[in-house]
């Protein structure tokens, strides 16, 4: 396959500045993509550590400011339920997040309480006050089935809370009673929406989780994770280095760009161990990654036709001459007499039109020697047919050219009768035989096939093959000249008859030596005039079935 010089120069160009373009964009596109890449899991970090902080910080004032009630209560050193009761309120109507408040005394009974519910109740058996009693103490996000059936709940979903409680004392250091309170666990939507929302108009798919540190559950999410373990690599990194980001594959096996942070707590609040986890879709998050590949991309398309429009133009310069001597020699082979021009501009081209000139009037001297001469050396004076040279080359090329799948058939033909007509009608009626013979081979057809006169009355007939049956298709080759050979042939008005045995072998099925194939083609003919003449054996089927 050959292409034009134009072609070649404006390939080159498109394909170097291709090469150029797609190397610098690579390496300026991977740099960048990691560089986004982390920069969106730090933004995700971040909020997810913005959010932590801000739970912190509402659990340390909330903490605080029911400590500072206590405080205000210890002040009287007389702890009259009504007085109490109206405290309580008051930090209610300031603080509705707080959705149940009470005073517990040492034995447990609940003294007085916001909307006196569970007023009386004993609560001695609760962790809120067995905890609270011994000091203060925050209680992890959690179900109160007797608290939520008593509170007003307008949207029906299951309520959860959060504890807060700690011991009252006299001024001589006895205790006077527990302080307890229930926190609405749906402040934290309100955190939710406080971090998410802004992010909305710039990011989408973004969502958030808040998980317990006992047991991994999930405390805040989409409705489907509530109360559900989450088990991802990121949680145990982040709470032992605080906040962190990766991407992860979540159980609904789709990857996720995820951002970790385990909360810290806040001054004396040392925090509940909940982990903040932010995650976005893998291709929302990285969408402006692959938007810079593809500009990337397109950009290094346009530098390629851009280019390759100048190799063009230049390679229209360079070969202009040369296509105008193309065009001169078209003539000289189509016969036309032209001479061959010269051509200006390019120092080589100029060389090379005279060179072609020179060249022109001695190949015109040599051209009719180099044809006799081709003829002697590759094919056989008498029958005209290919001779052993010609064979020679022909395997050379076809042995290196053809692929695995293909096979050649080797047929070695040796006339029967032959010999007798030589004897009976002289050598002259024998010769003329050999040339109708070889007529009547080459009027088969045969794919890049070769026919050969090897010498005398052998013939050698070379089958290319790529069907699934080679031998199939060449035993049914020689049967038809066997068939056509066995039809007299009319010599000086003489009706004479003959035929042929043949032999055959395979490339490669045989052996990958062309000279070992012919010498079993060899083998296997003389086995066919063995077992009676005029037919066809292949190598080695006599060997097959017992007879040598």
């Amino acid at each position: 396959m050959s292409f034009k010089l134009k072609t070649v120069l404006t390939m080159t160009f498109g394909v170097l500045s291709l090469l150029v373009t797609l190397t610098i964009g690579y390496i300026l596109s991977q740099k960048s993509s990691v560089a986004v890449e982390t920069e969106i899991g730090h933004s995700l970090t971040s909020t997810a550590s913005q959010t932590s902080d801000k739970l912190d910080r509402f659990m340390w004032t909330r903490s605080g400011e029911l400590e500072l009630l206590g405080r205000m209560i210890a002040l009287e050193d007389r702890f009259e339920p009504a007085e109490i009761q109206m405290l309580l309120n008051q930090l209610q109507d300031s603080f509705p997040t707080f959705s149940w408040v009470g005073f517990i005394n040492p034995k447990g009974k609940v003294l007085a309480s916001t909307d006196g519910i569970l007023h009386g109740e004993n609560l001695s058996e609760r962790p809120v006050y067995q905890e609270g009693i011994k000091g203060k103490f925050i209680g992890d996000v959690h179900n109160a089935v007797l608290l939520a059936k008593l509170l007003p709940n307008p949207t029906g979903e299951p309520l959860q809370f959060v504890d807060i409680s700690f011991p009252v004392k006299y001024k001589n250091g006895e205790i006077a009673g527990v302080l307890a309170a229930h926190l609405s666990w749906a402040w934290v939507k309100e955190v939710e929406e406080s971090v998410l929302e802004p992010l909305k108009h710039e990011e989408k798919d973004i969502e958030m989780f808040i998980v317990s540190q006992k047991e991994n559950t999930v405390l805040l999410g989409p409705k489907e994770w509530i109360g559900q373990p989450l088990k991802l690599t990121g949680i145990a990194t982040a709470r032992q280095n605080k906040s962190t980001w990766s991407i992860e594959e979540w159980p609904d096996g789709k990857d996720y760009v995820t951002g970790f942070a385990t909360s810290q707590g806040h001054l004396d609040y040392p925090g509940l161990g909940w982990t903040v986890v932010i995650r976005q879709l893998k291709s929302t998050a990285f969408s402006s990654v692959s938007d810079m590949l593809w500009f990337n991309v397109w950009a290094g398309l346009a530098v390629t036709v851009l280019f390759a429009l100048i190799g063009w133009l230049i390679s229209r310069q360079i070969s202009a001459p040369i296509a105008r001597l193309t065009q001169v020699a078209n003539r000289l082979g189509a016969g036309e007499q032209v001479q061959i021009p010269e051509n200006r501009g390019f120092r080589e081209i100029e060389v090379l039109s005279r060179s072609l000139r020179d060249m022109l009037n001695s190949l015109r001297n040599k051209d009719s020697e180099l044809v006799v001469m081709q003829n002697l050396a590759h094919y056989d004076q008498l029958t005209g047919l290919p001779n052993r040279t010609a064979l020679e080359v022909y395997l050379e090329e076809s042995l290196e050219s053809e692929s695995t799948d293909h096979t050649l058939t080797f047929l070695y033909i040796d006339l029967d009768g032959f010999k007798s007509v030589n004897d009976t009608l002289g050598h002259q009626t024998g010769d003329i035989l050999l040339q109708k013979v070889a007529q009547r081979l080459s009027s088969f057809k045969q794919d890049k096939g070769i026919t050969v006169r090897l010498g005398g009355d052998e013939f050698l007939i070379v089958l290319r093959s790529v069907g699934a049956d080679p031998r199939g298709e060449a035993r049914a080759y020689a049967e038809d000249i066997i068939q056509i050979l066995n039809k007299p042939f009319i010599i000086e008005y003489e009706r004479i008859h003959i035929g042929c045995s043949i032999g055959g072998a395979e490339y490669p099925a045989n052996s990958g030596n062309p000279s070992e194939i012919i010498r079993m083609a060899d083998e296997a003919l003389y086995e066919s005039k063995r077992a009676g003449k005029n037919r066809m054996t292949f190598y080695p089927e006599w060997k097959n079935t017992g007879r040598e």
